[in-house]
């Protein structure tokens, strides 16, 4: 995990003003050191604003400003850094998206700051010197690689607001204003029309530049301003899953790009749990993409190449997946996406709308560069070089090593709380501190869990909504990382992210339901949560050998003591009573409810097998049921009372 900060090694080409190709940067382990305790030898002027601005703020200087020199179109990495790159050099500086923050293919990386998977394949497969050394067919990577991806994102948006750029996520752009050129008589882009997602309002923001980084979605904005632009990307999938950490080192991954179908497959730690990946096929631009099963086996079934064969790669061990849309830009000789070039390409259409397109995480900053230094060529605007090269970016100027323990000491936080704040909002994890609640228990003093298994506290909701959350998607997916580690997890947390959020925004009753609803679809389509559900369904086989059978049914009827061929709460209740366990009931509810198949509130014979039997087969991984019945069968045995004969005549 690095601390929020940047600094890059780079190498530049130039180009005609009309497109720019660039080489990408090298980003060696020794510049990930640097990376951490460098600090930029030339020194820039202190931000304009000690915290960003709120979004309202934000809204009303994106309404009363007469022009910006320059709006940028979209919020991921590439349109976050431009904003930065544009606002340190004076210009006064427009970012919107029409999302939350990194809420598109920024967030949905490989989580190595290197962003090398691919090229090393390129490299390897067909000597491709231009993308790197040769290496060996198989590599280890070294996890110190990684990055947060959506944090460093927002890390980078918020620096650019701190600095005095109009930041507002949730704006959709929905036209693009031009206007005639006195001089050449030419029409050209002068703003856009923008829309308020959250209220439905309009507005126009004009500037002299417009700088579309939308990613996937960079044909979409070109069209808008030339209906006959040709496309330039070709949208490219790459699914990712997450599986327990014991399927990888503590800090070493994998990576094989000579897979059973010639795709490049690798795992490594993350968040102390395994990701896995990837797929790289032709895809349908969408803003809700849905990794398949197919992909998801497809990557299960490479993992399953590398492990040792006692160990058993379950479908039920994936905690959650998704599905990211490289913007590849597109190569006219080849359809293939496997061979579309990744480097980034600026370019500058007849009225003057700049587009960054390609590229990836590692080259966000010189991408940044490029298109700003394009910009202020063809508008002639007034700004000297880039000036983000050792930049700190939000949290980063008083980020050290041990400041964790600070937390610790000062506020009473647990190590892997005060540790996962430290790295996560660098020197603003005081901050965050402030805001925890006490725990009510003599250790921790304060930092209430948002579920067990995770760092993330409550007081993380509430800072969140201070760095411009606004919907509980933006909470469990890009201010805390739950849905892409455990969608299970994230489901649980939700109902109380909810409530926190509500009550900081004045939410009605309505608007909470609302909200749990939709981050409940997000966690079902998105985040693997349908393929995870669906490998248990009323339509499962139950493929059990006969002594199998016996011994599963007489565990049922341990719960069902009258044989009525099903087992409800009081059920359980009773038999957990006769071992002194005690479970809340609606917890037991949510126990119950995941093996319920056809949902009429009680756990037939029949689905428990079917349970059972999905167990079996690797589909279904940490019933809570199943462990439960297991581990109360086994604490019922050993309390059978001793027979009269054996107990010394009864005396």
């Amino acid at each position: 995990m690095l601390p929020p900060l940047h600094r890059e090694g780079d190498a530049f080409q130039e180009g005609s003003s009309k497109s720019v190709k660039s080489q990408e940067s090298s980003f060696s382990y020794a510049s990930l050191v640097s990376l951490a305790y460098v600090e930029a030898a030339e020194c820039l002027t202190e931000p304009v604003n000690r915290e960003p601005p709120s979004r309202e703020a934000q809204l009303m200087t994106l309404q009363n400003t007469s022009e910006f020199d320059i709006l940028v179109i979209g919020g991921g990495a590439t349109g976050s850094g431009c904003a930065l790159d544009a606002v340190t050099r004076g210009l006064k500086t427009a970012l919107v998206e029409r999302d939350d923050f990194s809420s598109g293919t920024s967030s949905r990386s490989t989580k190595l700051i290197h962003g090398g998977v691919r090229y090393l394949q390129k490299a390897i497969m067909k000597l491709d010197v231009e993308q790197v050394t040769p290496v060996p067919p198989l590599v280890l990577l070294s996890a110190a690689g990684q990055h947060n991806d959506a944090r460093m994102n927002l890390a980078i948006a918020l620096t650019a607001a701190r600095y005095g750029a109009a930041t507002a996520n949730y704006m959709e752009v929905v036209s693009l204003l031009k206007k005639t050129d006195p001089e050449t008589g030419k029409e050209r882009v002068s703003g856009a029309r923008c829309k308020d997602v959250l209220t439905g309002q309009e507005f126009d923001v004009r500037a002299k530049c417009v700088i579309n980084a939308t990613g996937p979605f960079t044909d979409a904005v070109r069209k808008m301003d030339d209906n006959n632009a040709a496309a330039i990307c070709q949208p490219s999938a790459g699914v990712h899953i997450v599986m327990p950490g014991y399927y990888s080192p503590e800090s070493m991954g994998l990576l094989d790009p000579a897979t059973s179908d010639g795709r490049v497959i690798f795992f490594l730690p993350w968040e102390k749990m395994t990701i896995a990946g990837t797929t790289d096929s032709p895809t349908d631009i969408t803003p809700h993409p849905i990794p398949s099963e197919e992909d998801i086996n497809f990557i299960l079934n490479e993992v399953r190449n590398y492990l040792s064969c006692d160990v058993e790669v379950r479908r039920g061990d994936v905690l959650a997946a998704w599905s990211g849309i490289r913007p590849l830009v597109i190569d006219p000789k080849s359809a293939d996406t496997q061979s579309i070039s990744r480097n980034h390409v600026v370019d500058v259409s007849e009225s003057g709308l700049i587009t960054i397109a390609g590229g990836k995480w590692t080259t966000y900053r010189s991408m940044a560069e490029d298109t700003v230094n394009a910009a202020i060529k063809v508008h002639n605007l007034n700004a000297g070089p880039s000036r983000t090269v050792g930049l700190f970016l939000q949290g980063g100027k008083d980020w050290s090593p041990t400041l964790y323990i600070r937390l610790v000491q000062d506020y009473g936080l647990e190590s892997e709380v005060a540790q996962h704040l430290a790295t996560t909002y660098g020197d603003k994890a005081f901050e965050v501190a402030k805001m925890a609640s006490v725990t009510g228990k003599r250790w921790p003093i304060v930092g209430v869990r948002l579920v067990s298994e995770f760092p993330y506290i409550e007081a993380e909701v509430k800072y969140g909504i201070k760095e411009y959350a606004c919907t509980a998607v933006d909470m469990i997916s890009r201010r805390t990382r739950l849905a892409f580690l455990n969608v299970q997890a994230a489901e649980e947390a939700l109902p109380r992210i909810v409530e926190l959020m509500g009550r900081e925004l004045n939410w009605s009753d309505t608007k909470k339901q609302e909200e749990l609803e939709t981050a409940t679809k997000f966690l079902y389509y998105e985040m693997g949560y349908k393929s995870r559900s669906e490998q248990l369904t009323d339509r499962t086989e139950i493929s059990l050998l006969p002594s199998d059978i016996d011994r599963y049914t007489k565990r049922f009827h341990k719960f069902d003591a009258d044989e009525k061929g099903f087992i409800t709460i009081v059920d359980v209740q009773r038999v957990l009573e006769n071992i002194n366990v005690q479970i809340d009931e609606n917890t037991l509810h949510e126990i119950l409810s995941e093996v319920d198949l056809n949902k009429n509130g009680q756990v037939e014979l029949n689905e428990f097998l079917q349970l059972m039997s999905a167990i079996q087969k690797g589909r279904v991984s940490g019933s809570r049921l199943a462990i439960l019945m297991k581990t109360a069968e086994e604490n019922l045995d050993r309390r059978v009372p001793i027979p009269v004969d054996r107990s010394c005549g009864g005396l």
